[in-house]
């Protein structure tokens, strides 16, 4: 689904942080929303956690650095690193050309993803939230 300008696949779960997770089998796919990619402009440097790092719910899990500004990222789920998106450390600008395939963060075996998927909101919750935050903002 779309918002203006901004994708909003269906098959994905989201955080208010724009952060966003794929559930498959054994591993959740993170990492951020269209929306956050293009209000950050051009992406320069992205710092993730390492292979077997633990990450938690809601909490930091890098920053990514781009012209505007340094934004914090936070993890959509607890659990350990298992891959973490290497092409970021020579093509950062992949968060911004492709947010939802080859600009992935990183990839995490949750701890209890069933439970922790249910705090994140689904695709019609996070279309409706944007909906909300662009509103607000072109009233300000």
């Amino acid at each position: 689904m779309r918002l203006g300008e901004y994708d909003v696949p269906d098959d994905l779960k989201y955080t208010k942080e724009h952060e966003w997770a794929k559930a498959s089998d054994a591993s959740v796919l993170i990492g951020i929303t269209d929306y956050a990619a293009k209000t950050l402009n051009d992406v320069v440097y992205v710092t993730l956690p390492k292979v077997g790092d633990k990450v938690t719910q809601f909490k930091t899990l890098g920053t990514v650095e781009s012209i505007k500004a340094v934004s914090e990222l936070y993890s959509p789920i607890t659990g350990t690193v298992t891959r973490v998106n290497e092409k970021l450390n020579t093509q950062p600008e992949l968060v911004n050309k492709s947010p939802y395939s080859e600009g992935w963060l990183v990839e995490v075996k949750p701890a209890d993803a069933a439970r922790e998927l249910r705090n994140l909101l689904d695709a019609q919750g996070y279309h409706s939230f944007l909906g909300t935050l662009i509103k607000d903002e072109q009233h300000r």
